[in-house]
C-alpha cells in the first residue's frame, strides 16, 4: 500500500471512530507499528489529528466528509435551523447563500417565497431553486469542489464584487469564540469572506455539534457575525461565549 493511501485510511478510520490505537491500525493496514507511529506523528504535525502515546484521536480538529455523508447527519436539526433562518428573510431581500447541508435546508424553506433574489456559489442550492420561477437566482461561477458542491476561486470573488446583498447565510465546519468561523478548505473560506464583505447582515447556520470545533481555514472572527442560528443542543457555556462576542443566538 502506498503511503498516501495508508494515510487516507488512517484519517478515515480515526475520524469515524473518534480515536484509534497503534496496534489496531497496524493490524488493519497490515504494516508495522513503527510505520503507523511515523504516519500518526506526520498527521499530528500537520494538525489533522492529535497524537497520543498509544495512538491518536481527532479532538476538536475535524476532517472533511463529503456533502452526501454530512447530509444524513442531524438532518432534523438542520431542517429546523433552515426554517428559523427563513424567518429572518424579508420580502424583496437579496440573500447570499454558501453551500452546505444546513444552508440547503434554508434554500428549501425559501423555495415557495416570492420577490426575493438568491445569490449562491453552490450548485446543489442552484438546482433546488432554478425550478422556482418566483425566485430570482444568481449563480456565482468558479472552480467546483466535489466535497461541498461549491464554486470557488478568483472568478467567484470577482463576480461577487459586483453585487450588494441585504443578508448572507454561511455554513461553517467549526465555530468558537476564540477562533471565529472556520471551514476545511481555504478557497471555500475565501468565497465565504467575499460573500460576507458584500452583505449588510451576516448570519451563520450551524448545528450545535459545530460549536466548539476548530477546522483548518479561518473564515472570519465572530465580531463580523451578526447572528447564529443553531439548535437547542447548544450548551450554556458555549452559548455564553458566543453571545459575549456580540452575536445574537437564535435557537431552532
Amino acid at each position: 500500500m502506498l503511503k498516501a493511501d495508508r494515510v487516507v485510511r488512517i484519517l478515515s478510520h480515526v475520524t469515524e471512530a473518534g480515536s484509534a490505537d497503534v496496534h489496531a491500525l497496524s493490524e488493519l493496514l497490515e504494516v508495522s507499528a513503527s510505520t503507523i507511529r511515523r504516519d500518526l506523528q506526520g498527521l499530528h504535525d500537520r494538525g489533522l489529528l492529535h497524537r497520543t502515546r498509544g495512538g491518536a484521536f481527532t479532538g476538536t480538529v475535524t476532517l472533511e466528509r463529503s456533502l452526501r455523508q454530512r447530509s444524513e447527519h442531524r438532518q432534523e436539526e438542520k431542517r429546523r435551523i433552515g426554517l428559523a433562518a427563513a424567518e429572518l428573510v424579508p420580502e424583496g431581500a437579496v440573500v447570499g447563500l454558501t453551500g452546505g447541508t444546513t444552508t440547503i435546508e434554508l434554500a428549501r424553506a425559501l423555495a415557495d417565497r416570492t420577490g426575493i433574489t438568491v445569490v449562491t456559489n453552490a450548485v446543489n442550492i442552484a438546482a433546488e431553486l432554478i425550478v422556482r420561477p418566483a425566485i430570482r437566482l444568481v449563480v456565482i461561477g468558479g472552480l467546483a469542489r466535489s466535497a461541498s458542491y461549491e464554486l470557488v476561486g478568483p472568478a467567484a470573488d470577482r463576480m461577487l464584487s459586483h453585487y450588494h446583498l441585504d443578508l448572507s447565510f454561511i455554513g461553517v465546519d467549526g465555530l468558537t469564540a476564540q477562533e471565529g468561523c472556520t471551514t476545511h478548505d481555504e478557497m471555500e473560506a475565501e468565497a465565504d469572506r467575499a460573500l460576507l464583505r458584500r452583505s449588510r447582515r451576516s448570519v451563520v447556520l450551524a448545528d450545535s455539534t459545530k460549536i466548539g470545533r476548530v477546522t483548518f481555514a479561518s473564515i472570519c472572527p465572530l465580531s463580523e457575525v451578526h447572528a447564529l442560528v443553531t439548535d437547542d443542543g447548544l450548551d450554556a457555556d458555549r452559548a455564553g461565549a458566543v453571545a459575549g462576542c456580540g452575536v445574537e443566538i437564535i435557537r431552532a
